[in-house]
């Protein structure tokens, strides 16, 4: 990492979770994982470094979609969003493996808030580096009913994020099951769409006969990705829940 590097971050949807929500104004974070997604900025001049695809939690109750500018030195971090509602954000702190993109970084630090109705809000705020999704996919997909099938597939993320924070997914999947036995894995931008923004994945399979929607949440620790799916639009329209397991062909075994 270059010595006092300028970071050029865009984070339209930084839920930072503490801006605007305070003033009567915001929604408030989901109290189930008080964490909220944190998009990546635009590409960074050769030489540079952005912060990419992190998830931060703090000890405030509220959010906002402020953007970021700031500067990199060794492993110290300091970023001071726009102004949103009068309201400017400074996030201070020190960071690990920042340049490294299929590690799982660190960001450790304060926030403090000033202008605005909200001025004078401060306290600390946790980071986590979500790494690129890899690009084996399989996983069984389980209906209400209890009918199973599965499903393997090659996907790819795209190396930018979209405005609203958002990685597209793309790439094609095998079905075992007789209502289809192939799909396109389409890409989009959130809200629609297959993407990833922090830990959230949807993945919008397209087939034959019928759509399936996937949404669920990435852990990190276990290696899988969990939720709800819907298939619409054929002859085998269902709703289950879903365990996909993301790896790399380069993964080894112990």
């Amino acid at each position: 990492m270059k010595l006092g590097t300028k970071l050029s971050t865009v984070m339209p949807l930084l839920s930072l979770v503490v801006l605007l929500g305070g003033c009567g104004g915001g929604k408030p974070p989901d109290p189930t994982s008080g964490r909220t997604p944190t998009p990546t900025p635009s590409p960074t001049p050769t030489g540079q470094n952005s912060v990419s695809n992190w998830q931060f939690s703090t000890t405030s109750t509220v959010t906002g979609m402020p953007s970021l500018t700031g500067t990199v030195t060794g492993g110290n971090i300091s970023l001071t969003s726009t102004s949103v509602a009068g309201q400017v954000t400074t996030l201070t702190g020190s960071i690990t493996n920042l340049a490294v993109t299929y590690s799982a970084g660190q960001f450790t630090g304060t926030y403090s808030i000033n202008g605005g109705c909200a001025s004078g809000d401060q306290g600390n705020v946790t980071g986590v580096k979500v790494p690129y999704i890899a690009n084996l996919l399989n996983g069984i997909f389980t209906d209400f009913g209890g009918g199973t099938f599965s499903l393997s597939g090659d996907i790819a993320q795209d190396a930018s994020a979209s405005s609203a924070g958002s990685f597209g997914v793309s790439g094609t999947a095998t079905l075992n099951t007789s209502c289809f036995g192939s799909g396109t894995i389409t890409a989009g931008t959130f809200p629609s769409g297959s993407f990833i923004i922090g830990t959230s994945v949807a993945l919008q399979i397209d087939t034959s006969n019928g759509r399936i929607l996937f949404a669920g949440t990435w852990d990190m620790n276990q290696g899988v990705i969990s939720g709800n799916y819907t298939i619409s639009g054929g002859t085998c329209d269902q709703t289950g829940a879903a365990i996909l397991v993301a790896s790399s062909p380069w993964d080894y075994g112990p």
